[in-house]
């Protein structure tokens, strides 16, 4: 299998979700420090990709102005992450997609690096990030001749995106190092709290 590189990888930021233990607000608006989240997340995957796709399905005229292409579910009615994931496949125009949330703020900055090499090494269709205690799912690297799957598991009624992954060979990736680098807003007692910690490893 040959290594993959950053020119055949395109980032989907999943931007796409309800918010609900935000009040229903868009994560990826949200401000931390007075700065929007998904400004932080565009900032730390920009220079591992070739390029940017964002997965919304609200306020798409905001987050257009940073520039890259924003694209809505595939699918209607906020049908969680791995609707978002169908629709990256179907939007790139390179053979892989790092998938990751507009709500971590602090992602790696060897992000793609680590996955794509854990994906050559284990021979693995799906590479999926680990902080040592919990998988991190929407940290994921992914080729888009998945998207078939996908779209089969989708047309089925399913939406868990563990049994999914359970389809395919799945590398698990150590990022126990850097684990707080996958700190995520969910709540406004998450908000503050990062507020106060900043981007700390």
């Amino acid at each position: 299998m040959k290594p993959v590189s950053q020119q055949q990888v395109s980032a989907v930021i999943l931007a796409g979700g309800m918010g609900r233990r935000m009040g229903g607000q868009d994560k990826g608006q949200l401000e931390l420090n007075g700065r929007p989240l998904i400004e932080y997340v565009l900032e730390t995957i920009q220079p591992q990709v070739k390029t940017i796709l964002i997965n919304a399905n609200r306020h798409q005229t905001e987050y257009a102005r940073y520039g890259y292409p924003v694209v809505p579910d595939l699918l209607q009615g906020y049908q969680g992450p791995l609707a978002g994931f169908a629709t990256g496949m179907c939007a790139a125009t390179t053979p892989y997609i790092v998938t990751l949330p507009c709500d971590g703020p602090f992602s790696p900055p060897d992000l793609v690096a680590r996955l794509a090499a854990a994906l050559e090494k284990e021979h693995a269709d799906i590479a999926v990030a680990h902080d040592g205690e919990r998988l991190q799912p929407v940290y994921a690297l992914l080729p888009i001749s998945l998207s078939t799957s996908l779209e089969s598991f989708l047309a089925a009624g399913e939406r868990k995106i563990d049994l999914w992954y359970a389809q395919h060979k799945m590398a698990r990736v150590d990022f126990s190092d850097v684990a707080k680098t996958f700190r995520n807003i969910n709540t406004p007692q998450d908000q503050h709290r990062l507020q106060q910690e900043g981007p700390s490893i």
